[in-house]
């Protein structure tokens, strides 16, 4: 499970709240959309969460364990695709592959069942002998899937994961997600494509200038939202319309 309460944080001395008291809780077995325009806080939350970006108060609990007390332990339990491709470029495909697998102590059976799984699924197999500064940008996003997903984390966190993906490898991604929950997993994931997150998304929770402004199913968002679409809702209650 993953539970964020009352998450504060803010730049510029504290002049600016960048996530204003947010609370969410999520839980196993769900795909969960994270919604909000652009600077509404959907990423300095996710950075939080992952433990890259240091909170003013609140906490994180991932799987059972404080962020802050048992940064390590928590950190294990995530694996963590970031919207910008931040990854090792000197390395080759299975290099990474094999470097993440190290990190988070996949032993050589395991990994080598997953990476073939993986990489047949995303048709990477005969890139891995190459540099991952020659890949293309879909490529390195999907290296980056894979090498977040190797461990079996139990909370997947996804930073708009569909950018840059041809169709067919969207479409394998997003049933991926959806295996990966089934087994007790959580997929948290960033999106600007509502129609995606409408038709994947067991819940979401809506961010806008830092506040929490829903936290539904999808099934109560759609009695609430009657003929709308979830892109109309979302304009509504972010003031965008």
């Amino acid at each position: 499970m993953l539970k964020i309460s009352n998450l504060t944080k803010t730049y510029a001395g504290g002049a600016v709240k960048a996530v204003d008291d947010l609370s969410l809780t999520v839980n196993e077995g769900e795909i969960f959309g994270f919604l909000g325009p652009n600077g509404a806080g959907k990423s300095t939350t996710i950075k939080s969460m992952i433990g890259v970006l240091p909170f003013d108060s609140g906490s994180i609990d991932i799987c059972g364990y404080d962020l802050k007390a048992s940064p390590i332990e928590a950190k294990k339990c995530i694996g963590y695709v970031p919207d910008n491709h931040v990854i090792y470029e000197k390395l080759t495909g299975i290099e990474y592959l094999n470097f993440m697998s190290d990190v988070y102590g996949v032993d050589l059976i395991t990994r080598k069942e997953k990476i073939e799984k993986y990489t047949s699924l995303f048709k990477l197999e005969s890139a891995l002998g190459n540099y991952i500064k020659a890949y293309s940008h879909g490529m390195k996003q999907k290296i980056c899937v894979i090498g977040a997903i190797l461990h079996e984390p139990k909370l997947w966190v996804l930073d708009e994961p569909l950018t840059g993906l041809d169709p067919q490898s969207a479409y394998d991604l997003k049933q991926l997600m959806r295996e990966y929950c089934a087994r007790g997993n959580i997929v948290f994931f960033s999106s600007h494509v509502l129609d995606v997150a409408e038709k994947l998304c067991d819940r979401v929770a809506i961010i806008n200038k830092g506040k929490l402004v829903v936290d539904s199913t999808m099934s109560d968002l759609k009695a609430v939202r009657q003929d709308e679409s979830l892109e109309e809702y979302f304009l509504s209650v972010t003031g965008d319309r």
